[in-house]
């Protein structure tokens, strides 16, 4: 049955990386698999370690191999079809800001969706290492309608995707890094709760597409560190990847870009 893994690439190896995992079942639906907020943390998942939310997740560079044994395990042996990625991907070397990042910024700038310019030194290496092992497994960048969906690796973008899941006309204001900008004057313990309350108006969003979600979202109050929240917030966005990576497997997502690099918004 067709799969998608979702991952939010960190674009340095000492910051952690969410992965979700997704399936179709008989039923014809899309269904929750596995998720962590990290690549250690999904690897570990597979060999029966349950995740431990109240520890700080480690960052590492990215190991595509031992993620897609640790995805395939979870499916029962089965190939996983798609990885739907959150990092700048291409099939030439990036080196400054590429056609699909303007292409996404024209048509959802307006909206608070502009994309980040990547360079030669971000992600750099990090993207190398995360697309080369996979392009050596059998797995192929798509950058058009035309690519085979099978054995895909796809480029994403949570924030025009949110646009979509949620009927939004702007950028949901939800990562933790902005909290301060989103609401000035508010306190830590303000700005916490207000973010866990996104948090989850983004995991019914997604608990709406994909079945059998697990609530592992922290509730309000909330009297731990913003910069705890990161962990869901990368969690809740490598969910978001899958979903994408769902929609592009279905027939539903369209690509912004050229021949070289394509990013992927659901329609």
């Amino acid at each position: 049955m067709p799969s998608v893994l979702g991952i939010d690439a960190a674009w340095t190896a000492n910051q952690p990386s969410g992965v979700a995992l997704a399936r179709i079942v008989p039923a014809g639906h899309w269904e929750f698999v596995e998720l962590a907020p990290s690549y250690d943390a999904f690897i570990a998942l597979a060999d029966g370690n349950p995740v431990r939310w109240d520890e700080k997740p480690e960052g590492t560079r990215p190991e595509p191999e031992l993620l897609l044994r640790a995805a395939e395990q979870f499916l029962g042996g089965e190939r996983v079809t798609a990885i739907s990625v959150d990092m700048p991907m291409s099939k030439v070397p990036i080196t400054k800001r590429r056609t699909s990042d303007s292409a996404v910024s024209k048509k959802f700038g307006g909206k608070g969706c502009s994309v980040h310019s990547p360079s030669s030194s971000k992600p750099g290496k990090i993207s190398d290492q995360m697309l080369e092992p996979l392009v050596a497994l059998g797995y192929n960048l798509a950058v058009s309608k035309d690519c085979k969906r099978d054995d895909s690796i796809i480029e994403v973008y949570p924030h025009p995707a949110l646009l979509n899941l949620l009927d939004l006309d702007f950028r949901l204001p939800y990562k933790v890094g902005n909290s301060l900008k989103f609401w000035p004057g508010t306190s830590v313990n303000e700005r916490a709760d207000r973010l866990i309350a996104q948090f989850n108006c983004i995991y019914a969003g997604l608990t709406g597409v994909i079945q059998g979600i697990p609530d592992f979202l922290p509730t309000a109050p909330y009297r731990g560190s913003l910069a705890s929240l990161k962990r869901y917030e990368d969690t809740l966005d490598a969910l978001i990847c899958a979903w994408v990576g769902a929609r592009y497997l279905d027939g539903h997502a369209v690509p912004y870009g050229d021949d070289t690099a394509a990013i992927w918004v659901p329609e």
